[in-house]
Formats: structure tokens, C-alpha cells, sequence
């Protein structure tokens, strides 16, 4: 026969309770677990390499955590691939990335974004210009400044050059041209057509006019305090956009290529507050 007495009972007792707690406890990490790997539901999310990247270098862990989080993400070889340089126009790419966004759609997105890094912040940046139905956009340690004198130094005689070519009906031939990645100069093939469209001063590659026609849409800026577009404030491109009580312009402690995977937590947490 089995005696059972107060103290018998009573931790019989404690043992449900604290059963039913740890199971409660469990229930919820679950449930938290479930949000966090569904935040970014219903997100189309454009995933923009920069210039002689890939869309598996300098991306992929920011590409990761957006997929963690139930984002549905295209990220598409740019026409300033490594392997594509430069091989189609500024205004090719727009229609590359309308690509990118419409094979999200179809995917079941119902939001889309722009995120790019470097040469692909500046062509989020573009896009956003061009494109009025955005949900977010998203420019990361944003490069590329065909109007600013360091770049303008470096290829001032070769779009005169592209200029003649295109006049001489020479549009469409390849030849070198310089070009320059964060002080590093370097030479390109390209034709004087797409040289021209990246890099004439005026034309559409330029950020600052691209920002000043963007939409009201929610921006978010974020660059390393070693980057060297820090230096010209937060006014010369950020501050030409349309106000937006969502935008966000952040400086972290990053360099130029590794913004994207150290911010990536609070990308996702800036996208999760859309």
C-alpha cells in the first residue's frame, strides 16, 4: 500500500505547477522563435551587389539573415559584376532590377525593397527615382560619385573621349576606360555608351539628384565611420531625399565592405519596424 501524505501532495503539487511553467516557458521561446523566423513575411526583398562584387561576395550574410527572417530575396548579377564589368548601361540595370522585383511578386511578395551595397546603394538609390511603388529602401556604405572631384580627377578626359565616340557614331565599341573603387584606380573595358551612362557627371548615376527625386519612401542609410562617403555628411545625399518619419540615417563602426554583414541586425530590425 502506498502512503501519500501533505508533503507527498504538496510537491506532486510543485511538480505540475512548475511542469505547466516550464512548458508555458517553452510555448512561448517557440512563439518568439516563430516571429522572429517570419518578421520580414510578405517582404520582396532586391538583394544589390556592389562594383566588382557578386551576389555571393560581400552580401551573403546580410542575404542569410533576411531569408532567416521569411524575406523572400533576389539577388541578381549587376552589370558591375567582376565577370560583367561593364557590359550594359545604368538605365539596363533599372530594368534588371524590375526583373528581380517582378520574379518576387510572382514568388508571393506582396512588399518590395531595394538594399545595395556600395555601387548597388547607389543604384537602389536610382531606382527608387525611377520606380515610386517601393516599400523600402536600403543603401549601404553607398559608393560611386560620378559628379564628386576624386572620380571626376580620374576620368575627366575619358568622357570627353566616350563624348567624341559617341558623336562618331562609335558608341557601341569597346575600348579601356578608367575607372576607380574607393581610391583604387583601375582600367575597364566598356563601351562609350554604357562608360558614359555610369560615369558622366550630369548623367543618371548621379546620387544626389537621384535622392532628391526619390518618393516619400522609408530610407535607410547606413554607412561605416571609416567610409570615406562619411565625409560628406549626411546632407549631400540622404538629406536631398523626401522627409519620411521611417528614414533612418545610421553610422556604424564598419568599413566600406564589411557594412553589410556587421548592420545586418539592424537592417533587418529597421525593415521589421515598417
Amino acid at each position: 500500500m502506498i502512503r501519500t501524505g501533505p508533503g507527498i501532495m504538496y510537491f506532486g503539487r510543485l511538480n505540475l505547477v512548475m511542469g505547466l511553467f516550464v512548458a508555458l516557458a517553452a510555448m512561448m521561446a517557440a512563439g518568439s522563435s516563430l516571429a522572429q523566423q517570419h518578421g520580414l513575411a510578405g517582404f520582396g526583398i532586391v538583394l544589390i551587389h556592389g562594383k566588382g562584387g557578386t551576389p555571393t561576395t560581400g552580401i551573403e550574410g546580410l542575404h542569410e539573415a533576411l531569408k532567416r527572417q521569411g524575406a523572400l530575396v533576389e539577388a541578381p548579377e549587376m552589370p558591375w559584376s567582376a565577370r560583367r564589368i561593364y557590359d550594359a548601361t545604368f538605365d539596363d540595370a533599372m530594368t534588371e532590377i524590375d526583373a528581380a522585383a517582378e520574379r518576387l511578386k510572382k514568388a508571393g511578395a506582396t512588399r518590395i525593397a531595394v538594399v545595395g551595397h556600395s555601387l548597388g546603394a547607389n543604384a537602389a538609390i536610382g531606382y527608387a527615382a525611377r520606380r515610386k511603388d517601393l516599400h523600402a529602401v536600403v543603401a549601404l556604405a553607398p559608393g560611386h560619385l560620378p559628379e564628386a572631384w576624386a572620380l571626376r580627377m580620374r576620368t575627366g578626359g575619358a568622357i570627353a573621349r566616350a563624348r567624341k565616340m559617341i558623336a562618331a557614331g562609335q558608341g557601341d565599341v569597346r575600348v579601356s576606360f578608367p575607372d576607380l573603387a574607393q581610391g583604387i584606380p583601375f582600367s575597364v573595358q566598356a563601351t562609350a555608351r554604357v562608360y558614359l551612362s555610369m560615369f558622366d557627371p550630369d548623367g543618371p548615376a548621379v546620387m544626389p539628384k537621384n535622392a532628391a527625386a526619390m518618393g516619400s519612401v522609408p530610407f535607410l542609410w547606413v554607412a561605416g565611420v571609416a567610409d570615406p562617403i562619411v565625409l560628406h555628411g549626411k546632407d549631400y545625399i540622404f538629406g536631398r531625399a523626401p522627409k519620411h518619419p521611417k528614414s533612418k540615417y545610421l553610422v556604424t563602426a564598419s568599413m566600406h565592405l564589411s557594412t553589410p554583414f556587421q548592420a545586418r541586425g539592424q537592417i533587418v530590425e529597421w525593415l521589421r519596424g515598417l
